[in-house]
């Protein structure tokens, strides 16, 4: 599956999917966010079991602020609509796995 661009019109059926969701909050002048960003995009193609959504902080700015982003890149794990894990910073691909696996 490939990753999904998350904005505020389509953010609610991601929030509700039965599928647990990764979503990245990046920019696209973040260092950090481009070392993640090809993580996230592998995790979407090998794992169809999850819903992997990006969020771009510079475009959806309410959506930011809702998850309380301060820093990026933030990786927030949702599932049945509630957060149940969030990280910030750039993290290897096990731990952004293990972080859909608890």
């Amino acid at each position: 599956m490939s990753v999904l661009s998350v904005n505020k019109d389509n953010f609610d059926s991601v929030k509700n999917s039965d599928k647990p969701v990764l979503l990245d909050f990046y920019a696209d002048w973040c260092g950090p966010c481009r070392m993640v960003s090809p993580l996230v995009d592998q995790i979407a193609e090998e794992n169809p079991q999850y819903l992997v959504g990006k969020i771009n902080v510079d475009n959806e700015p309410e959506l930011a602020q809702e998850f309380g982003v301060m820093s990026i890149p933030m990786l927030v794990v949702m599932k049945g609509g509630k957060v149940v894990n969030k990280s910030v910073g750039a993290r290897p691909k096990p731990q952004i796995l293990a972080m859909l696996e608890d």
